[in-house]
């Protein structure tokens, strides 16, 4: 009589995700560093030595950031008033650059997150907004010395006005939108020329110079008066924030991702030791360099009495009575050179930061202008009202910001790369985690230091 209901099929519990491996990363994984070079560079199947030259490349890309003109009005000043004696600071501070980059590299190869990146996963958003802010400022202090070194060299060079010097550099941003559309190693050649350039001037320098070759090895044994010094102490903290620049850091934990190497515990394992090697012999240049610079300096500008050579410009004019013809016209085609190279960088670097912090991806050029900008608006100003001698002070106050920064990079690089459960069989051993956070500290405190020798001298 009753129809007979029909038998229901007792509901399927919802379907749960699959259990992910904890990682210590709050996404699993995250969208390409650098997306249009991201593993673009073949470096399989090769013989060690040419493995060697496949994975050659983003060290270099790296250590012309340690070179830069902001390099050469800390490093002239340093020499000019205390002669070799900050030698000791440029070799420390290389060390400690190798150390740090080699951190970078491991975080970018093992987690194929850069330094950015890995903060928005750890960090809450005001945080990570902060890092991103004095990020930022780091880079645009770091901008504003390439701008005004390109600008000096097209003046001392070819007579061009300081101010139209600075709004022609602008204008790298088309040469570098051409160089990565032909491919990352096109890039890399370019930036490789421009070392062996710089580095070949500076040789040329040296030679001419004729260093007292007992002071300089003296001066790469550090005292204690560098920092009881202020003065001694405001530029040792400049050659600190010239030669380990934070946003470096935030560039090599990507530019090692253009490898296409295997995404297995050995293929890391490879990866990170072959970047190490790159990175290690381009900052090896770059400790040439900046010690150059500064041997230079002491030789023909302290040694004769001239100890307050602080402007670039100064140094340009004395070296050919102190060193005969020619020794003026290399010094301006090197730091050419220099400002240019660092340019190209720079642009990475920015892209990356706004990239990984924000996740916001803008055209580089775009990204390239609005950096440009900011730099060129106080260079502009600094050039019109204050002319050539207002430059040398703004260069080392650049580099001593970007040195006020770093810490903001180091500390959570340190961190993620100490971390278990971020890094798994690729976390540092022990030694390498109480010399990095040693490294860290040493930093915040010169900086705090800085801080309160200054304000010291203010209210004196």
């Amino acid at each position: 009589m009753f129809a007979r209901r029909p038998t229901l099929a007792p509901a399927s519990p919802p379907r749960q995700p699959l259990p992910q491996p904890e990682t210590g990363w709050r996404r699993a994984r995250v969208a390409p560093s650098l997306a249009e070079v991201y593993r673009s560079v073949p470096v399989g199947g090769v013989s060690k030595w040419r493995k060697i030259l496949a994975f050659a490349g983003p060290g270099y890309l790296v250590a012309v950031g340690y070179m830069d003109p902001g390099n050469w009005a800390t490093d002239l000043a340093g020499g000019s008033r205390f002669g070799y004696t900050l030698l000791s600071v440029i070799l420390i501070s290389n060390l400690m650059a190798v150390l740090l980059q080699g951190l970078a590299s491991k975080l970018g190869i093992v987690t194929g997150r850069d330094l950015a990146q890995a903060c928005r996963d750890h960090f809450s958003t005001p945080v990570v907004w902060a890092l991103w802010f004095l990020c930022e400022i780091a880079i645009a202090a770091c901008d504003l010395a390439e701008v005004i070194g390109s600008a000096i060299a097209l003046n001392l060079l070819f007579g061009i006005a300081l101010p139209v010097g600075v709004a022609i550099t602008a204008l790298d941003v088309l040469l570098l939108l051409y160089l990565q559309n032909k491919g990352v190693r096109i890039l890399e050649a370019l930036v490789i020329t421009l070392v062996a350039t710089v580095g070949l001037c500076f040789g040329f320098e040296l030679f001419l110079a004729r260093p007292d070759m007992a002071g300089v090895f003296r001066g790469f044994l550090p005292t204690a008066d560098i920092v009881s010094d202020r003065e001694k102490l405001y530029i040792a903290i400049g050659i600190l924030g010239a030669t380990v620049m934070p946003h470096n850091l935030y560039l090599h934990s990507s530019i090692v991702q253009t490898r296409r190497y295997e995404e297995t515990s050995a293929g890391k394992r490879e990866a990170v030791r072959y970047a190490f090697v790159d990175s290690t012999i381009a900052l090896s240049f770059a400790l040439f360099i900046n010690a150059a610079i500064l041997i230079v300096a002491a030789a023909s500008f302290h040694t004769t009495g001239n100890r307050d050579v602080a402007e670039i410009q100064d140094a340009f004019k004395l070296l050919t009575p102190l060193l005969g013809a020619g020794a003026s016209t290399v010094f301006a085609l090197a730091l050419l050179a220099s400002g240019q190279n660092s340019t190209l960088t720079g642009t990475l670097a920015g892209q990356i930061v706004m990239e990984g912090f924000l996740n916001i991806r803008i055209r580089p050029w775009l990204r390239r202008l609005i950096t440009r900008l900011i730099a060129i608006v106080p260079a502009v100003i600094v050039a019109v009202v204050g002319g050539e001698s207002g430059t040398a002070k703004l260069l080392i106050l650049s580099q001593v910001i970007l040195s006020l920064q770093l810490s903001f990079a180091v500390f959570p690089l340190v961190m993620f790369t100490s971390s278990k459960l971020k890094m798994g069989e690729f976390v540092n051993p022990t030694w390498m985690k109480v010399m990095a956070y040693t490294v860290a500290v040493v930093i915040a405190t010169l900086n705090v230091w800085l801080l309160l020798q200054t304000v010291r001298g203010w209210l004196a």
